[in-house]
Formats: C-alpha cells, sequence, structure tokens
C-alpha cells in the first residue's frame, strides 16, 4: 500500500511538471515570434543538445518541498527512525520512507525477541541500493551509534542509567549499558567488600558512568558512586554526633590482623586488636566475625572526626579489678603461658590478667639461659608471686621458688675438698664455669686445669658440654660461689719430678728441637727441659745437633713455674775439674813425701793437657 500510494504521488508531480512545461513554452513562443534576432542570440544551445527544459523556479521549488516533506535523505551517516512493515523468516521490512524499504536481518534483533510489525526502531542506511535496488539498513549499527551518544550524554550530565551484569572478568563485572559492553571495577560495586562476585552476575542495576576513554572504546561504570551521595549525608549527621564515651551498634565491615572495622552507619571506626579483648589473642576472628552487630565505645577521634579509634572491651570491667582480693605476695597461682619473651614469659593468670615470670627466676642455676628452655606458649605452669602491685597493675612470678635452693644444704653436699662430676658450661679467658647441680656452678681457674700443660685458653683443654671431674677448694656460702679444681683430682706429679730430675742429676736424652738462644729435650711427656746455646757444647768444642743423643745434667729445676734447664757442657767440664782435684791431691801427697819435685808436677800437668786435647 505505501508503495502505491508513492507511485500515485509520483505520477501526480510528473503530472504538474509536464503541465508546467506546456504553461511556460507558450510565452517562449511568443518571444521568439517578437524578435526572432534576439531569441536566436540568447537561445541555450547546450541546454538543446542536452535536452534539458528550462522550469521555472517557483516550479522547482515547490517540487523540492514535496520531495522534502514525503521522502527521507538516504545518507548513511545519520540514524533514522523506520517502522515495521512485514517479517519474514529471516529479514525484518522496514519502512524508512524512502523510494524504497530497507532489509535488516533479524539476526540484528536477537535481544528483541518480541519485534512485531508496527513497531518503530531505529535504523542506520548501510548500503543505498544494492544490485537490485534494495535498500539495506542496519539496526545494530544504530543502535552502537545511539548508545554511545546516550553514553556521553549521561556521562556529561551526570545521568543514572540501567545496566544488566552479564559475567565476571578480571577485577570486576562486564555490564551491558544501551548495548555496550561496560566495566564495573569490582571496587565500585558497593561500598562494603565484595566476598561474592558470582551473585550479582545476571543482576540488573543502576549505574553512573564515571569514565570514557574514547580512542579505545572503553566505559567505565560504578554502582558504588550513586550510594556514596546518600552515606556522605548519613555519615556527617552521624559524625556531628560523635563524643568520646559514646556507645554505639554497628557491623563488622572488614577484619584485618591488626584489627577490625566496623560500620557505624554509614562512617567506619577501627577496634585495635589490643582493644577488642583484656585477655591476649593472636587474631581478630577469635572474637568477631563478618557482619555480627555488636556494640563498641568512641575512645578517640581526630578534628576532622574521619579517623574514629573504637575499642569492645572496654564495654566490660577491668580484669585487675575483679581480681581475687585475698590475693597476696607467697601466694602460689597456676596459669597458662601466653607470650614468651627472652627475657622471660607472661603467664594469664586470671582472665585478663598477667604475671611475669623474669628467666632468672625459672632456675636457680646462674647459667645464662633463654625463657624456651623452660617453658611453651600454651604450657600450664605454677608460679610464686613475688610482687603485686594491683594499682598499676604488674604482678612478678617465679618458678624456682617452689622447690628448695641448692645453696641451703651446700656446706653439706660440697664440702672443701670433696670431689664431684660436673658439666662445662661457659668458658671465659681466665677459666671454665662448671655446673655440679641445677643452680651450683662452680669456677676452675686455667691455672687449675693441669699440672703439666700450659693453657693459654680454655677451649685447648676441655669443649662446652664435657663432663669434669672436680675438686671442691674454696666454698664462699654467703657470696655463693665456689672454686674448684680439675688437676686436684690426681698427686702433683711435679712432686716425685722434683726428686728425680733435681739439681745435679744426670740423663741421657735426644735433642728434639733446635730453637732460638739453644735448644730443648723432652725427658718424658710432662718434662720438656731447655739447654742453653753455651751448654750444647760437646767436648771436643762442637755443638750438639738436632736429633744428637747425649747426656746432660740438670742444672736448674722450678716446680712452681715448670722450668727445668739441662746442660751437656758441664758433664766434660767437671770430668776436667775432677782430674785436677786428683792431681792437686797427689801433688800434696808427693810434697808430704819430699819425693815429687817440680818436674813432676809440670809432667802430670802436660799429661792431663794431652789428654783433654786427644793426644792420647
Amino acid at each position: 500500500m505505501a508503495e502505491e500510494n508513492k507511485n500515485k504521488e509520483t505520477q501526480e508531480i510528473e503530472v504538474q511538471d509536464v503541465a508546467g512545461m506546456e504553461t511556460a513554452s507558450q510565452p517562449e513562443a511568443e518571444k521568439q515570434q517578437e524578435n526572432p534576432e534576439k531569441f536566436l542570440k540568447e537561445f541555450n544551445w547546450h541546454n538543446y543538445e542536452e535536452g534539458i527544459d528550462p522550469i521555472d523556479d517557483e516550479k522547482l521549488e515547490e517540487f523540492e518541498k514535496l520531495v522534502e516533506e514525503n521522502f527521507v535523505d538516504t545518507l548513511d551517516d545519520e540514524v533514522v527512525t523506520g517502522k515495521v512493515i512485514n517479517i519474514t523468516d529471516r529479514d525484518a521490512i522496514i519502512d524508512i520512507n524512502a523510494k524504497s524499504e530497507g532489509v535488516i536481518s533479524l539476526n540484528e534483533f536477537r535481544y528483541n525477541p518480541d519485534l512485531k510489525e508496527g513497531d518503530d526502531v531505529e535504523v542506520l542506511i548501510d548500503v543505498r541500493e544494492d544490485a537490485t535496488g534494495q535498500l539495506i539498513l542496519s539496526h545494530r549499527k544504530a543502535r552502537v551509534i545511539k548508545a554511545w551518544e546516550r553514553v556521553n550524554k549521561a556521562h556529561d550530565e551526570s545521568l543514572v542509567v540501567n545496566g544488566f551484569i552479564k559475567c565476571r572478568t578480571k577485577g570486576g563485572m562486564i555490564v551491558d549499558v544501551f548495548g555496550i559492553e561496560a566495566f564495573l571495577p569490582g571496587s565500585q560495586i558497593d561500598v562494603k567488600p565484595i566476598r561474592d562476585y558470582d551473585a550479582y552476575v545476571g543482576k540488573n542495576m543502576e549505574f553512573k558512568v564515571v569514565k570514557i576513554n574514547h580512542e579505545f572504546k572503553n566505559v567505565v561504570v560504578s554502582h558504588k558512586a550513586l550510594i556514596e551521595a546518600d552515606i556522605e549525608e548519613q555519615k556527617k549527621e552521624i559524625i556531628g554526633q560523635l563524643e568520646k564515651g559514646q556507645v554505639l551498634e554497628g557491623t563488622v565491615k572488614n577484619i584485618t590482623s591488626y584489627g577490625v572495622f566496623v560500620d557505624l552507619g554509614g562512617v567506619d571506626g577501627l577496634v585495635h586488636i589490643t582493644d577488642l579483648s583484656w585477655s591476649r589473642i593472636n587474631h581478630p576472628n577469635e572474637i568477631v566475625e563478618l557482619d555480627q552487630k555488636l556494640n563498641v565505645v568512641i575512645l578517640d577521634f581526630d578534628e576532622s572526626k574521619s579517623r574514629i579509634q573504637l575499642g569492645l572491651k572496654q564495654l566490660s570491667q577491668h580484669p585487675w579489678d575483679a581480681l581475687d582480693e585475698n590475693l597476696k605476695v607467697g601466694d602460689n597461682v597456676k596459669g597458662k603461658v601466653v607470650v614468651i619473651a627472652d627475657y622471660g614469659a607472661f603467664i594469664e593468670v586470671a582472665e585478663g590478667v598477667e604475671g611475669l615470670i623474669h628467666v632468672s627466676e625459672m632456675s636457680w642455676s646462674t647459667h645464662l639461659r633463654s625463657a624456651q628452655d623452660f617453658v611453651n606458649v600454651g604450657d600450664e605452669v605454677e608460679a610464686q608471686i613475688l610482687t603485686l602491685d594491683r594499682e598499676d597493675r604488674k604482678m612478678s612470678l617465679g618458678i624456682k621458688q617452689l622447690t628448695q635452693d641448692p645453696w641451703t644444704d651446700i656446706t653439706s653436699k660440697y664440702p672443701v675438698g670433696s670431689k664431684h662430676k660436673g658439666i662445662v658450661r661457659n668458658f671465659t679467658n681466665f677459666g671454665v664455669f662448671v655446673e655440679l647441680e641445677e643452680g651450683i656452678d662452680g669456677l676452675i681457674y686455667i691455672s687449675d686445669l693441669s699440672w703439666t700443660k700450659k693453657i693459654k685458653h680454655p677451649s685447648e683443654f676441655t669443649n662446652v658440654g664435657d663432663e669434669l671431674e672436680v675438686v671442691v677448694l674454696e666454698l664462699d656460702v654467703e657470696g655463693r660461689k665456689l672454686s674448684l679444681g680439675h688437676k686436684q683430682i690426681e698427686d702433683n706429679p711435679w712432686d716425685k719430678y722434683e726428686k728425680d730430675f733435681g739439681v745435679g742429676t744426670k740423663h741421657t736424652a735426644e735433642i728434639t728441637e733446635i730453637v732460638d738462644k739453644g735448644a730443648t729435650i723432652d725427658f718424658n711427656e710432662d718434662i720438656t727441659a731447655f739447654i742453653p746455646q753455651r751448654h750444647l757444647e760437646k767436648e771436643d768444642g762442637s755443638k750438639l745437633k738436632k736429633g744428637e743423643e747425649a747426656e746432660f745434667q740438670i742444672i736448674e729445676f722450678n716446680k712452681e713455674f715448670k722450668r727445668v734447664v739441662a746442660s751437656h757442657m758441664v758433664i766434660h767440664k767437671e770430668e776436667e775439674q775432677k782430674i785436677v782435684k786428683q792431681a792437686a791431691k797427689k801433688s800434696a801427697a808427693q810434697n808430704k813425701d819430699n819425693t815429687t819435685t817440680i818436674g813432676d808436677v809440670n809432667a802430670d800437668l802436660q799429661a792431663l793437657k794431652d789428654k783433654m786435647e786427644g793426644k792420647k
């Protein structure tokens, strides 16, 4: 029907044009007859050759007006509204009031399964006319163009738009807004942290367009921005009424390792982990859970009231105020180890009431150790109250006080001269600390480690953890000091060596080492003697060498400093002196008998000299 109407209108226009042309030709003929020369001179030969008939300007204007009223401009960059006039199995026929109808594939209307004849749709002229003269339209392209116009308008004018959440994506959701896929960041879904993103998929929600990237055709929307304005008003109202000490009801919004964020109805406050409970806790989730409603007290806030410090434990009585009034110093209490430090352990003797056991109060031992050597977190222990300050809420405890002080009967257990076994616990430059039992340590001075060895540091003699036999040398009960000795376990071998290697004794040995200013010889495992350089001289005047065996005489023996000096030279010098003494004695006897002459004496001396020089 529409096509028949258009044909009738076209025929009417063509009839009117012919009539107008006939009317216009009559005055032209009259002008030609009146002045043929002028007519020929002004005749438009170009229009004649091209077959162009002149038309009156008024008729042209009237024709253009009729076209404008009845036909659309079929430009391909403008969105127009058309009407569905027919639907086939594959296409929809759209009338856009042009010379012919347009065709759009039904695939472009999949989002609208209820499309029917008579519906108005927005279309874009994709192809003006195909090979068959058919006008090809696009509804999808028209939707995209219109969608971007609407999105830009919503962004510029801060309008609220409806969108459909299609699916999840990395960092947020994909939302269909006017047919455009927009990105909804996870942080912009709600003012509260989102724990289940999948719960939002398939929902229609209102959004605000917050960002458009025209270059990459990206759109970012926010649902959070819509509710923040309302929340801001609520927040101002709540903050204006805040006062320290005020108790408010809130909802647990977020739980962290350091505390809990509570929503007070549009404004958040923080309950630090130390303000959740009077007792020590490892994590806030031991006390509260997400979305839990609870009462909190306002402890403090800054001038702008943007940071609000809340408390939960302050709503209950302080445990120290409920502590048994009859509890006093000297009483024994039981508790659980809640915290261990290098210097001691904290024991919870009642809920919220803790006492410190210093490491020095865990054992009678004076040996330095860590609290971890005695207790572990969670252990149930019994201790004695050493100090109790209810005003400052402090308590110190002790474990070692539950056992007898080992120094109370020290004189009977460790009398001077008694022998015992102990464990090496520590070294110093001057000695070794040996533990005889828990709480009883004694010191062995480096000089009391060995009778014979010269020790520069205790580590040369023993190791930490070794067991040593000791003798109690001195006992200071008042000063709690014990002096021990190790070498005293055995008799001093130098008492015997003093006799065996006394001055003047002679021994045969081998030169062990040549050293500065002399040499050394080893008489046994304990005694090493030194031979000065000049005492190495042999009878023939040469010097003893390393590995050479000879006879030596002890010329110095010091038991206190363990010093022994020997000489080989005095052996043959002594022989020389002996011969001289014998000759002198013989000479004296001869003088007595008047039988000896000066010549005889000289002969004897000459013989001695020859013997010493090796001539005889």
